[in-house]
């Protein structure tokens, strides 16, 4: 998976952790595409690990919406998942 992906999916296990353990009923998390060729048809690097380390922790991705955002290296891919406790 990668030294950086890895680490974005330590982040999200935390958080959803954190979030879960507090009571929380909704987590609203953003995930930033690490596919430099966003344009292009397949496999959004990163994505799917996110949400898995997400769900893992007892959440249940609910909704998801994309929109195009501006990153430090240029256009990427941005994607708000509204997750629910299960």
């Amino acid at each position: 998976m990668g030294f950086i992906n890895n680490a974005k999916a330590n982040e999200a296990t935390r958080v959803a952790t954190e979030a879960y353990a507090s009571g929380r009923q909704v987590l609203t998390f953003k995930i930033i595409e690490a596919n430099a060729t966003h344009r292009s048809t397949g496999v959004m690097t990163g994505i799917g690990e996110q949400i898995e380390a997400i769900e893992a922790q007892g959440w249940m991705l609910a909704n998801m919406c994309a929109a195009e955002g501006k990153a430090l290296t240029g256009d990427r891919s941005a994607l708000i998942c509204l997750f629910r406790r299960r």
